[in-house]
């Protein structure tokens, strides 16, 4: 039977999805990074109007993180490295609402709304979404990815040679043009991620993905409260 409707999809032009994305409310299966890493810091940056759009972003109703349980586990083994070391994290982003991509995708495409320009000093607001800066579907909201960086135990700053979602090459996490102690600051960040089993991407230093994230197809959409 498999073989006659593969047939007949194939016959009729096209082939059958090996698997659909999914939007999903159901949030069983998350909790909030500081009920499992008491000493982390939040900046949530979408929660207020210090971000790249100048407004505060729908879903995001209190100034709150959450991540799949397989993620936080992964992460809270992260934080166990860092603090050895004398460190302790920040979140500026986990999950993230798919209301919430929405709402940059409308800002992107509002001629007369430059939001806040700190953020993209170099670039074209409309090179914002054909660079693949800001994208329609956001790893974010499968769950498993969070934008954090270091600070000291007892909170001070950390250096790491620029801040977040800056939109320019500073933000690579191979950026030549640092000083030492930043490529250091940013090398110790990498390794505790990668060793904790999160993979980074070659845009931004703070940006992390579980490797064998849970949800791959699924994009959820409930609000952050």
């Amino acid at each position: 039977m498999k073989k006659i409707i593969i047939a007949l999809s194939l016959a009729l032009g096209f082939i059958l999805p090996v698997a659909a994305e999914t939007i999903s409310a159901d949030k069983s299966d998350f909790a909030e990074i500081s009920s499992v890493i008491d000493d982390v810091a939040y900046d949530i940056r979408y929660y207020s109007p210090n971000n790249f759009t100048g407004n505060k972003i729908n879903g995001y109703k209190a100034p709150r993180a959450y991540l799949t349980k397989k993620a936080l586990s992964a992460l809270a083994n992260a934080a166990e490295d860092l603090r050895t070391q004398g460190y302790r994290l920040l979140i500026w982003d986990s999950y993230r609402p798919q209301k919430a991509v929405d709402n940059f995708v409308k800002w992107i495409n509002d001629e007369n709304d430059k939001g806040d320009k700190s953020f993209y000093p170099d670039l074209e607001k409309s090179d914002l979404l054909a660079g693949d800066y800001i994208m329609a579907k956001s790893g974010h909201t499968r769950g498993s990815t969070v934008d954090l960086t270091i600070i000291k135990k007892d909170g001070s700053f950390v250096d790491m040679g620029g801040t977040f979602d800056l939109f320019s090459e500073i933000s690579h996490p191979d950026y030549a043009d640092l000083t030492d102690e930043q490529k250091h600051n940013r090398q110790i960040l990498h390794d505790a991620m990668i060793k904790a089993g999160f993979k980074g991407i070659y845009s931004e230093w703070w940006h992390f993905t579980l490797e064998d994230e849970p949800y791959k197809d699924t994009y959820f959409d409930f609000d952050i409260e």
